[in-house]
């Protein structure tokens, strides 16, 4: 009650012209700040819809150049795969001769034929390398042909030396199974006939 009698007082202490100006006053203020807070929010708007339409731009840009670039060259490893398993365990030590690493042994499980295709892998552990020398290392193995791939990797830190690490490798090559092959052939020689 308090607040209303001040404000009725105040009211009635007040000429004519400043109640005017009051009441324009209490109809401007929220007319304005309306006015203003619309306007924020068009902006707002408006700068969300430029960068999506950059957006949009861009990924049209984008699907423009992937439509005309060039077709990729589809991976023939599995055509061009041969029936015969490589010699891992030379293909592995040349490896190593050109990286300047030395393996002490390397263990051979037994070949194992999965899928239509033989597998076969070696184990072994290089330990006290430089970051450079493995890095190289793993490059001749997984580039010098397609069909070996390094298929576990262990890295550790050498506790000794911390700018070497120590490694447990197995690289794996992998052939056509015999059967396999001979059926591919005799289809496509069936295909060649009348």
């Amino acid at each position: 009650m308090a607040i209303r009698e001040r404000a009725r007082d105040f009211w009635d202490r007040i000429s004519p012209r400043e109640r005017m100006l009051v009441i324009l006053a209490s109809i401007a203020a929220p007319l304005i700040l309306t006015y203003w807070l619309g306007s924020s929010i068009s902006d707002g708007l408006g700068k969300i819809e430029a960068k999506n339409e950059k957006m949009r731009k861009a990924l049209r840009i984008i699907a423009d150049v992937k439509a005309r670039g060039p077709v990729q060259a589809s991976d023939d490893t599995i055509d061009k795969m041969g029936t015969e398993l490589l010699p891992l365990e030379s293909y592995v030590q040349e490896a190593a001769a050109k990286s300047k690493i030395v393996i002490k042994s390397i263990q051979s499980p037994p070949e194992a034929t999965k899928n239509k295709f033989v597998t076969k892998s070696v184990k072994f552990k290089l330990e006290d390398l430089e970051l450079d020398q493995l890095k190289s290392f793993l490059q001749e193995i997984e580039t010098k042909s397609k069909v070996v791939v390094v298929t576990d990797l262990d890295v550790a830190r050498d506790f000794k030396d911390p700018k070497k690490v120590d490694a447990d490798l197995e690289i794996s090559t992998y052939a056509k199974a015999k059967e396999v092959a001979a059926t591919g052939s005799a289809g496509s020689a069936k295909k060649a006939g009348p």
